[in-house]
């Protein structure tokens, strides 16, 4: 609020955090969808819900975000299919340099590694595609919350 014109508002100053404090406020995502349209809606969808967003084009990306920011991520959230490599070859990447990241994979494709392997490793979830927004949080909503109990 403008103290010299009370009924007027000003612009709020950003909060510097420091990345311990901020991952523990708001949950961050490792968001890697090489579909600039459906990464864009879903960083916003997320955004709006509280989460922290690092979104990736394509998994080189995202394991440099990864790499960057590994102490921070608490989720990756990634198609199975992008044009360097599965997602599901970056989960085992990434899991390689912090082990106990989550993982949501999401697909449009029926039948991928995902799908094949049966989810078998513990903290790797599936989300179909299309999927709403609702339950796109409803799917990053259980895989956090799971975490969470378990710490």
């Amino acid at each position: 609020m403008d103290l010299e014109n009370p009924g007027e508002s000003t612009p709020a100053t950003p909060t510097h955090f420091s990345s311990a404090l901020l991952s523990h406020l708001a949950p961050t995502i490792l968001l890697v969808e090489d579909e600039a349209f459906v990464r864009k809606v879903a960083c916003e969808v997320l955004c709006s819900a509280g989460y922290r967003v690092l979104p990736a084009k394509n998994a080189a990306d995202a394991a440099r975000t990864f790499r960057g920011h590994a102490e921070e991520v608490q989720l990756l959230l990634t198609d199975v299919v992008l044009p360097d490599r599965s997602g599901c070859d970056l989960a085992l990447e990434l899991a390689g340099v912090r082990a106990g990241v989550k993982a949501v994979f999401i697909s449009g494709y029926p039948e991928n590694c995902i799908t094949r392997q049966g989810l078998q490793h513990p903290g790797w979830f599936y989300l179909p595609k299309p999927f709403s927004a609702a339950s796109l949080l409803q799917k990053i909503k259980e895989v956090v919350n799971q975490a969470s109990e378990k710490m």
